[in-house]
C-alpha cells in the first residue's frame, strides 16, 4: 500500500487569481502577485496541490460547464509552462435555489460542505491530517475543518480585528490569516521546517 501524501488544498478565485465575480474567460482570469511561485515553492517541497472550488455560477446560468471546463484547461496549460501542475482540480456547480433545474440540489461538496476534500483524499490518497486548506471565504476555512485537516490558512487584504473573528462561526476562524498564497505558503512552509528539526 502506498504511503498516503499530505496536500494543500485550496480555493481558485481570491487565491489564486483576482475574484473578479464569476470568472469564466481566460481574458478575465488575472493571477494574483506570487501565487505561481507560491504554488513551485510547496510542489518542490513535497506538497500535492489541489483545487476545491464552488463554481455556482454554472448553477445561476452565467457559464456552462464547457466554459468552466476551457478555463481549467488554459490554467493548466500555463501554469505547466511553469512546471507547475495541480494533482487534481474538483469543482461543485451546484446550488440548493438554482435557477436551473439540472444542477439545483442540497449537495455534499459545497462548501462549507468537505465533500470535495473527501473524494480527492480518496481519489488522490491524501491523509487529510497533515494537509491544509487555504482559502478566502469563511465557508473554504469551515470545509477544511469539517474534513479534519491540519490548518486552515485564510487570504484578506486586512487584518482580521478581534470583533470580525469573535462573529465568525468557531468551524470558520482560522489558525493563520495572512494577505496572499505567496505568504501562506512561507507561512506553512516555515512550520514544516520546525515540525521536521
Amino acid at each position: 500500500m502506498t504511503e498516503r501524501r499530505h496536500a494543500v488544498f485550496m480555493d481558485r478565485d481570491g487565491v489564486l487569481n483576482e475574484d473578479r465575480g464569476y470568472v469564466s474567460r481566460p481574458e478575465d482570469f488575472h493571477w494574483l502577485p506570487g501565487a505561481v511561485p507560491a504554488l513551485k515553492w510547496l510542489q518542490r517541497a513535497g506538497w500535492r496541490l489541489v483545487i476545491v472550488t464552488n463554481q455556482g455560477g454554472i448553477a445561476r446560468g452565467l457559464y456552462g460547464p464547457a466554459e468552466y471546463d476551457n478555463l481549467t484547461g488554459w490554467m493548466e496549460s500555463e501554469l505547466a509552462k511553469q512546471g507547475v501542475r495541480f494533482d487534481g482540480i474538483y469543482h461543485c456547480p451546484h446550488l440548493h435555489d438554482a435557477p436551473l433545474a439540472a444542477w439545483r440540489r442540497q449537495c455534499v461538496c459545497r462548501k462549507p460542505r468537505p465533500g470535495m476534500l473527501l473524494r480527492a483524499a480518496r481519489e488522490l490518497n491524501l491523509d487529510l491530517a497533515s494537509s491544509v486548506m487555504v482559502g478566502d471565504k469563511p465557508s473554504d476555512i469551515a470545509a477544511g475543518r469539517a474534513a479534519g485537516l491540519a490548518a486552515c490558512i485564510r487570504i484578506a487584504d486586512d487584518p482580521p480585528t478581534e470583533s470580525a473573528l469573535s462573529a465568525l462561526a468557531p468551524d470558520a476562524v482560522p489558525d493563520y490569516t495572512c494577505y496572499s498564497l505567496a505568504e501562506a505558503a512561507y507561512w506553512l512552509l516555515s512550520h514544516q521546517t520546525e515540525r521536521r528539526a
